[in-house]
């Protein structure tokens, strides 16, 4: 709520900062206010940064839409943000690009059809979104929300209108270069990182979700090179429920885990594990260097062809890719 929407409801100015200064509504932005109760709901990661950017939105009076890394909040989408996050709005007739009081205010011209509306407030399509946001924070960061976009229900024919117009833009090539390795087959912000270093190691690009069955069991490996699978793992899957993690019972999800392991590797097949810290740092290094020493390996005990796993290849769509 706005201060002038608070003073329309009969709520004086001294009601305000009394509120405000006992602790019983929160300042979001200045003349923006929610409850200490709400805002002490939201969580840190997502909640609290869409709601700084709906307060910034709420404070402006020149009209504009919520873009880049703003809108993909809204949208639900899963994004690689940045530190420090501005709020981003795209706005028309501004010249140039300028940040003010941690708001990003962006010259870029867009279709009307491009705008669409979630829960009442006007943003981006995930199409544009994308686009913008690899254009701003360049290509991992794109590779993140292009496979977020896809898996949000944009086709490439969206992400294509979106970008023909950027042709001159800067940052295009980032664009376009992220918008390659995009795949909706990329589950989740991990995995499209992980996607991304498999990559980098220089021997093609990785197969995301390949299923493995020999009838009785089926797999499916995060990421594939030849003979050697790539899987993004986590402490959480093996955390108990009680601890933040996931697994109602933590011995069992290991001893699965193994299963899972020995009957991919029955193959002749080759396992690396990537964790959330390769990714990131002196760790990357280290994490490219280990990666290709295994995959090598992998190469010369088993050779690269996949001809003999055919008959026990999954064809169809992973049951959780929509």
């Amino acid at each position: 709520m706005t201060r002038r929407q608070a003073l329309a409801e009969g709520v004086s100015v001294i009601q305000i900062d009394d509120w405000v200064r006992r602790g019983h509504w929160v300042s979001a932005r200045r003349g923006v206010y929610t409850t200490a109760e709400f805002w002490e709901s939201l969580d840190e990661r997502r909640g609290r940064p869409l709601y700084l950017s709906r307060a910034a939105s709420l404070a402006m009076r020149r009209p504009h839409v919520r873009s880049h890394d703003s809108a993909a909040l809204e949208l639900g989408m899963q994004i690689l943000k940045p530190d420090p996050m501005l709020v981003h709005v795209t706005r028309p007739g501004v010249v140039g690009s300028r940040t003010e009081h941690g708001v990003k205010h962006h010259k870029a011209p867009y279709r009307l059809d491009q705008v669409t509306a979630v829960d009442g407030w006007s943003v981006l399509d995930p199409a544009r979104t994308t686009a913008d946001i690899a254009r701003e924070h360049g290509y991992v960061r794109g590779v993140v929300a292009f496979d977020s976009a896809l898996r949000a229900g944009a086709t490439r024919l969206d992400l294509a209108r979106a970008i023909e117009p950027m042709r001159c833009w800067p940052g295009v090539t980032q664009v376009r270069a992220a918008e390659d390795l995009a795949d909706i087959r990329s589950m989740n912000v991990a995995e499209s990182l992980g996607k991304i270093l498999v990559t980098e190691l220089g021997f093609g690009r990785p197969e995301p979700q390949f299923g493995l069955s020999d009838g009785t069991r089926e797999v499916w490996c995060d990421l594939r090179l030849g003979r050697h699978f790539f899987e993004i793992d986590g402490a959480v899957k093996y955390l108990p429920v009680s601890e933040g993690g996931l697994a109602e019972d933590p011995g069992r999800a290991l001893w699965e885990e193994k299963l899972r392991q020995d009957f991919v590797t029955g193959f002749k097949t080759g396992v690396s594990r990537i964790v959330w810290a390769d990714f990131w740092g002196e760790r990357r290094g280290h994490a490219l260097r280990r990666l290709r020493r295994e995959y090598l390996d992998t190469v010369a005990r088993f050779g690269e062809s996949i001809a003999d796993l055919e008959p026990y290849r999954i064809r169809r769509r992973p049951p959780f890719v929509a």
